[in-house]
């Protein structure tokens, strides 16, 4: 092997050497910058805040069914939807526009009725099924826009055969306008809490590295005399039932991790 072979040997051996230098140098910066962010805990504070916004409701809704009998299943169809355009009437008689009104579940079935067999001394024969025509069952659900009219939209349904009237509850129209007026405050005392806390620490705070939110909404009624704790009660002096729309409340509760200097 001649000088200018080995000369070409070395110098591959001094590129290769460079090129490990530079690749180990760039992992180990990375595993350092890694290692920083995978537990900020050493250099942070945690703290919560809790808000509360309150609003009148705006908006009921409740949820009715019409059915009907009879030998056919057209017969009973017909019955049910003579019914139902009657209530429909009556409902938008009232202000409640017909986007507001939405069928929730059609449903027909044959119906039957079962007899008795005599019994002799040992044996007693199993009742006998007879079918007995059908029924037509039509479910719906009614938003009201004016909750004060709430009562007089659940007689105005009844008075026309509607039955099974349930699931009837005040909400807001808008509930994301509430949660954030209630998340706004639940972030403004989560950030003064931290101020508060880095004075006492003699610390700075830098950024927020992490964050997090839960919220629960209720309603807390109130009752007027003469309405039960079912919230449904017809009036004693008026047809309408009575309807306390109660005060709809969300609670918003933050966790937020700053990064302390």
């Amino acid at each position: 092997m001649n000088t200018q072979e080995i000369q070409k040997i070395y110098k591959w051996v001094w590129i290769v050497l460079i090129i490990l230098a530079v690749f180990l140098g760039i992992q180990t910066l990375l595993a350092l910058k890694g290692l920083r962010n995978s537990d900020p805990s050493y250099n942070s504070i945690s703290v919560s805040g809790e808000g509360e916004a309150f609003a009148v409701p705006d908006l009921a809704t409740f949820s009715f069914t019409v059915s009907a009998d009879a030998d056919t299943v057209s017969a009973a169809q017909e019955e049910v939807t003579k019914k139902i355009d009657a209530v429909v009437k009556a409902l938008t008689d009232l202000g409640i526009e017909e986007k507001d009104i939405k069928t929730t579940d059609y449903s027909v079935w044959p119906r039957y009725s079962y007899a008795s067999m005599p019994c002799s001394p040992s044996y007693c024969p199993p009742s006998t099924q007879k079918q007995d025509g059908y029924t037509a069952s039509h479910n719906v659900s009614v938003k009201v826009r004016k909750t004060e009219d709430a009562g007089k939209a659940l007689a105005a349904a009844g008075d026309q055969g509607a039955t099974g009237m349930s699931s009837i509850s005040f909400t807001v129209d808008d509930p994301d306008k509430i949660t954030n007026e209630a998340r706004e405050k639940a972030i403004a005392s989560a950030k003064a809490k931290a101020e508060i806390l880095s004075d006492q620490l003699g610390v700075r705070l830098v950024r927020v590295v992490s964050y997090s939110d839960n919220s629960d909404g209720g309603v807390m009624p109130y009752y007027r005399e003469g309405v039960g704790m079912g919230g449904v009660t017809v009036a004693q002096d008026a047809k309408a039932p009575t309807i306390p729309t109660g005060e709809n409340k969300v609670r918003v509760v933050v966790n937020v991790t700053y990064e302390i200097r």
